[in-house]
């Protein structure tokens, strides 16, 4: 089906334009600046969605998610989790390779791409895994197919950690494809619960988390990352920054399309603060951690003028179960896509970042650093990949609107002020106030170098 989106405020490169998306064979094909008002006559053949003056972006790209699928399937699937963000104005998503069995071979990594043409509702890339044995699978990878290579510069799952010097030379050397970095240094965490446990044994209260994985964990492998980026020339990202002193290592002196090294802030990270562990407990505990309120404010400070590249999500479901436990019985991790769009516009609306600034962050940039063809902007002859949002539409998050397949979020109880109305999958009308239409799958998403 065609459509005619009239009466929007098209929020795009800059700038907000009060006008008329006309979508065509899952296409842009035109964008009309509103000089007089517009019929549906004008335009027949062509289904019209009024947005009645609502925001009209580009569809969210988040470079960074969990999707558990396979392997941790009880916790989220790719198309439960595929919905979720769809609902959250999410239309592309990167996904990673610390599945069951982790993604450390083409042929698994082909089985991933199988499964997202098969149930995702949004478009899709998936990350080829490194560890400290995989190089060969690693440099076959292809950069105009693939996302990235993840890199776990820290604890991880299964057989993920890339602590090997040697191992890490040849990745940042001779990898064929953009490098995506979890950084927290695994030696000084590991000494750090030493002490910890012996101070409080197996019962380690939850705000000790950030002094655990600290920001000198975190300063150290960041810091490592760059050196050994600079050095080789690496087309390196830094996914989750957490702590002020990391912004120092990031430039903000150069266009984004001239940065070899960029970087990444997580919507958890800017949202909470070290003062929330009493109040929401292990339902914050990720990795790298939330830190402190003065490490929060740096990160929204970098965001603003742009020594943070991109905003992300680190969706990473687990169940109720596993998170109501006990320090080191409570995996890492929590659900964000559907809520990560109308979270930041809650700082759009207290007048902390313009929504011109969400934009670039979560949906120009995204697509400038991975290159993504064709996606990312509303421009003619790009996907139409949209979302129309409403600002003024409150709403309180709670069980019965989650759709997360674990069924909870660290929002619950928090009422945002922005909701997504529609959502557009090339050109197709995927979420529609509540409502899913599940006859169409997200395609497979190419890149440019």
């Amino acid at each position: 089906m065609n459509y005619h989106i009239k009466n929007a405020r098209i929020v795009n490169e800059g700038i907000i334009l009060d006008g008329s998306v006309l979508v065509k064979d899952g296409m842009i094909e035109d964008i009309i600046a509103l000089v007089r008002e517009t019929t549906t006559d004008e335009y027949p053949g062509y289904r019209v969605i009024d947005a009645g003056g609502k925001f009209l972006i580009p569809g969210v790209i988040d470079d960074q998610v969990h999707f558990r699928e396979p392997g941790l399937t009880q916790k989220a699937d790719i198309y439960t989790e595929s919905r979720a963000a769809v609902a959250g104005g999410i239309t592309s998503f990167m996904e990673m390779p610390n599945t069951i069995p982790n993604t450390l071979t083409q042929d698994l990594l082909e089985e991933k791409y199988r499964i997202g043409a098969e149930k995702s509702l949004a478009n899709y890339s998936f990350y080829m895994g490194a560890s400290n044995d995989n190089l060969d699978e690693v440099i076959k990878t292809n950069p105009e197919k693939v996302c990235g290579i993840k890199v776990f510069m820290g604890s991880s799952t299964g057989n993920m950690l890339v602590d090997n010097p040697d191992t890490l030379k040849g990745i940042f050397r001779d990898a064929p494809a953009l490098v995506a970095v979890h950084c927290e240094d695994e030696v000084i965490i590991q000494n750090n619960l030493k002490i910890f446990r012996e101070q409080y044994g197996e019962d380690i209260p939850i705000h000790q988390h950030p002094n655990i994985r600290n920001a000198e964990a975190c300063y150290k492998s960041s810091a490592l990352a760059v050196e050994l980026a600079e050095k080789y020339g690496t087309r390196l990202h830094v996914l989750h920054l957490t702590t002020a002193r990391e912004m120092a290592l990031f430039r903000n002196d150069i266009p984004l399309m001239d940065k070899k090294i960029t970087s990444e802030v997580c919507v958890h990270h800017l949202w909470f603060s070290a003062k929330d562990y009493d109040e929401k407990g292990t339902f914050i505990k990720w990795n790298p951690a939330i830190k402190t309120e003065d490490d929060r404010n740096a990160l929204f400070d970098a965001l603003l003028d742009n020594r943070l590249d991109v905003i992300a999500t680190d969706h990473a479901p687990h169940t109720l179960l596993e998170k109501n436990n006990t320090y080191f019985k409570a995996p890492s991790g929590g659900p964000l896509v559907q809520h990560s769009l109308v979270a930041m516009m809650e700082f759009y609306r207290q007048g902390k970042i313009p929504m011109e600034r969400i934009v670039e962050k979560m949906c120009h940039a995204p697509a400038t650093c991975f290159g993504v063809q064709q996606r990312g902007y509303i421009r003619k002859g790009y996907f139409a990949d949209l979302v129309i949002v409403d600002p003024g539409n409150p709403w309180e998050v709670n069980r019965d609107n989650i759709f997360y397949k674990c069924g909870w979020s660290p929002f619950d109880g928090t009422t945002f002020n922005s909701k997504v109305l529609y959502t557009f999958v090339n050109g197709n009308l995927v979420y529609d106030n509540g409502k899913f239409d599940e006859s169409t799958r997200g395609q497979r998403l190419l890149f440019e170098h």
